[in-house]
């Protein structure tokens, strides 16, 4: 049976490639904030769809965010927690905003895809060694 554990990271989990991630997970959030904070959002986005809109947000996010977080000890707690923080910044923003609204159920949908999220990060992480806690400092 393969060592996992002893396994070089894959190609997208290498230190350019975090990077990458997290250029890519900036620039997510930026277009999120943009969305979220539109004064009139595009009509597209004002359907009985908005939940949906929010859960494949931060599923994006979550699964992006997972990437540039690995592999740092609680990576996944700092994503999810992060983002579910973030989703709220962007509740209480509405709440203020004359043409927009918060609403609870935006955030549960929020965290709905951060969890998907996350599951949909897990088989990018499988295998790639150590997935789950920072390297060893070399000996």
């Amino acid at each position: 049976m393969r060592d996992f554990a002893a396994a070089p990271p894959r190609f997208w989990l290498r230190a350019p490639a975090r990077r990458f991630w997290a250029w890519l997970l900036a620039a997510l959030i930026v277009v999120v904030a943009w969305f979220a904070f539109t004064p009139a959002p595009p009509r597209t986005l004002e359907t009985i769809w908005d939940k949906l809109h929010h859960a494949l947000a931060f599923t994006v996010l979550a699964c992006v965010a997972e990437l540039a977080a690995w592999p740092r000890r609680r990576h996944r707690w700092e994503v999810a927690l992060g983002l579910l923080a973030w989703g709220g910044v962007i509740e209480l923003v509405q709440s203020q905003l004359p043409t927009r609204s918060a609403e609870w159920g935006d955030l549960l949908a929020d965290a709905v895809g951060i969890a998907i999220g996350l599951l949909l990060a897990l088989p990018l992480l499988r295998g790639a060694g150590g997935e789950t806690q920072a390297p060893a400092p070399p000996a």
